[in-house]
This record gives C-alpha cells, structure tokens and sequence, in this order.
C-alpha cells in the first residue's frame, strides 16, 4: 500500500515539474516575442543595431545598442551603449534629457551622453533615440536589494555615497535641479582601471533649470518620485537644489539599512524626518542630519558635504575641480535633426520650450539654488569679511579697448 502511494506521489510530482516546466518555457517564448516586437517597432540605427530590451516607463522603452562596425568611421562610440527610445510625439522628456546632459558634459559622475538619432519603425513611424553610457552593474537600487535589506558595508556607502556628490555638485554649479533623486536612477559603470563600479546619476528627464524665473509662464508642477520629496516640495511647491540634498539623504541612508526611507505602506510624514538608527557610525548620522535639515536654508550643499568629516579618507581620482572627464568629441547628431523637435503632449512644460545648442538660459535670478526666500544660512571668513555662502556676488573689473576697434 505504501509503495503503491509513493509511486503515486512521484507520479503526480513529476507531473507538476512537467507543467512548470511548460509554464516557464512559454513564458521565456512569450517574452522572446514582445522583445522582437518592441525591437521591430523601433528599429535600427545607421550605426547600431537595437539590442533587447533593458528598461520600460511611462518615458519610453531602453535597450542595448551594439555597433555594427565598431572599427568604422562611426568608433567613436562605445561598442555598447543603452539607447532610450520613444516616438517623436511623446519625447519630449528624452529630449529634455538630451538637452540638459549636452550642458552637463564634463563630469565622471553623470551619465555620458554619446549622441541622438532618429529611426523608423516598421510601421513607419519616427522614433527618437538617445544614445548613453551603459550601466553594466545595474543600478544602486539594485545592489541595495541584494543586501537583503541588511545594508551595503560602510566603506562602500562612503564610496558611493562620494561619487553620486561629485555629479550632484556639478548638477547644481551649471544650474539644475535633477528633481527625481532615487536609487533606480543612480547607475554603476564598470572601471576598467580596477574592475570597482562607479556611480553615476542618470535618467535626467525631470530636471530644471534652477530658480527659474518668476515671470515664466511655466506651470509649476511636482516632478519625481513622493517617498522622496523634501517637506518644502510637498507644502509648498518649492523644488531646488535643497529638495535634491533631501532625496541624496534618503539614498545614503537606504545604502546604510537596505530599505525605503519611508514605510511603504505610509506616505511621508511632513512633521518628521526619516528615522536614523543609532547603529550608523556617528559620523554618518551627522552627515544624514546635515541632509534632513526640515528647513531647506539650513540643509547643507553638495559642495559642504564632500567637506564632511563622514567622507574623510574616501580615496577617489575626481579630487580636483579642474580635472575633467575627455568626452568624445559633441553630441553626434547623426541625421541632422534639431533638439528643438518637441512632443505634442500639451501637458508636459518642456513642450513649450525650444532649444538651441551651445546656449545657456541663466539670468540672474538662477544663479544660486536655493528656496524662494534668499535667506543666507551658512558663513565663511573672506579676507577679514563674513561672507553668505548662499549669496551671490558682482564684483567689478575693467578693461581697455583699442583705438579704432
């Protein structure tokens, strides 16, 4: 009797690994087919051939890129890149994207960008492409969920936790916000110096120009993700370099716990800030004070921050401000086609504007990032003179000019 039940169990679990088997297979079939389909619908560039499918969002879709000649006239570019792809009529946020990283060269701590082009899919629609730097390490959220929620060690929270301040500093000194600070938008690309993954702040579809004018007729919105939204963003609307240094707070300390800085099931308290544990060194639990500060003219800079004790010994090769990464030469342009070809999508602000390579939109009232009140927070010595960090000087100069000129 026994035997007669034992051969039935194996029987019936044998039939059950025969389905899953079944099940998974027709799954990777299925998945096969929509990655074929997603390639089709976009379709090749002059140089690259689309690879599969990487990424999705409301923005469009990114996949791999592979040269097809990478010893051609064209090897300039990477033999892989990441290419993000959405039709002309709803690209607008990947030319925004394009735009502000074309201003942004410069910096080893900001997604490259290699050049734009537009292709036609099989049903002959135009599709606007936008070549990048390849995160072959993923991205920081997904080295934050391999702890297990148990954290990354200290030493490479410091490591990571530098670099994403190098590009946030450089973000901020040419005049952006980023607005959508996350872990999914931190990408790791690999080193061939030491085999080490360096972080990279990407996906900068949402960012601003800073202080923008208060005559512009632009509709202010919330821009990024709520878990991360800083407390004058959520009362007030107000979105600068501050509300950037808060999300850059939730990140450092989603490294150190391996989780949102935020329950997930509750939404962000604006009375409160998150929860530090005391089981983070002391150092870095001032460093992620001087991040929370509820009010954004006491929340310290990027610049301050690279100066906290926190990050003291953190060896990297971006120490000095001169140093600067050797692009590939100017954003290729391969059909000839302009950055000011916008989206239709009425709703999205960036369809109002156009833009011109090679020009900068400051004025005045953008050169510093912090809140609508120009409050000066923090103060240094300058020659026997208490000086505003925050506060922005003129200072005179002359020149001769000659006769006849």
């Amino acid at each position: 009797m026994d035997s007669v039940l034992k051969k039935g169990n194996e029987k019936k679990r044998s039939l059950i690994s025969s389905e899953s088997w079944v099940v998974n297979d027709e799954r990777k079939r299925r998945k096969q087919e929509h990655e074929v389909l997603e390639q089709s619908k976009y379709g090749d560039g002059m140089a690259w051939f689309r690879g599969c499918l990487i990424g999705k969002g409301c923005f469009g879709s990114v996949f791999l890129a592979n040269l097809k000649k990478p010893k051609s006239r064209y090897s300039s570019y990477p033999p892989i890149m990441a290419v993000k792809s959405a039709e002309v009529s709803v690209s607008s946020s990947i030319q925004n994207e394009r735009e502000v990283l074309n201003n942004l060269r410069g910096c080893r701590n900001v997604i490259r960008c290699f050049g734009e082009e537009i292709t036609t899919g099989e049903n002959g629609q135009m599709v606007y492409n936008l070549l990048l730097e390849y995160g072959s390490g993923g991205t920081l959220a997904d080295l934050i969920k391999k702890s297990g929620q148990n954290g990354l060690p200290e030493s490479d929270v410091k490591r990571h936790t530098r670099s994403i301040l190098h590009g946030l500093r450089h973000i901020h000194h040419n005049g952006y916000v980023h607005c959508d600070l996350k872990p999914e938008n931190i990408l790791l690309i690999g080193s061939s110096s030491n085999g080490d993954f360096t972080a990279k702040i990407g996906d900068l579809g949402l960012a601003k120009r800073a202080k923008q004018s208060k005559k512009s007729k632009v509709v202010r919105y919330q821009r990024g993700t709520p878990i991360y939204f800083s407390p004058e963003l959520q009362t007030d609307g107000v979105q600068e370099a501050p509300s950037d240094i808060w999300a850059f707070g939730c990140i450092v300390l989603e490294m150190f716990t391996g989780k949102p800085p935020w329950n997930s099931n509750m939404e962000t308290n604006n009375d409160e800030s998150p929860s530090i544990p005391s089981s983070i060194s002391r150092e870095g639990r001032s460093f992620l004070k001087s991040c929370f500060s509820r009010k954004a003219c006491f929340r310290w800079t990027a610049e301050m921050l690279l100066a906290h004790t926190f990050l003291e010994g953190v060896g990297d090769d971006d120490d000095d401000e001169d140093v600067k990464v050797k692009e590939l030469g100017e954003v290729l342009d391969i059909n000839g086609i302009c950055s000011s070809i916008m989206s239709d999508d009425d709703d999205d602000e960036m369809s109002m504007l156009s833009f011109s390579d090679g020009l900068s939109y400051f004025s005045e009232d953008e050169l510093h990032c912090w809140s609508e009140e120009d409050v000066s927070c923090f103060s240094v010595e300058e020659n026997g003179t208490t000086v505003p960090l925050n506060e922005v000087h003129q200072y005179p100069f002359t020149f001769s000019i000659s006769s006849g000129v």
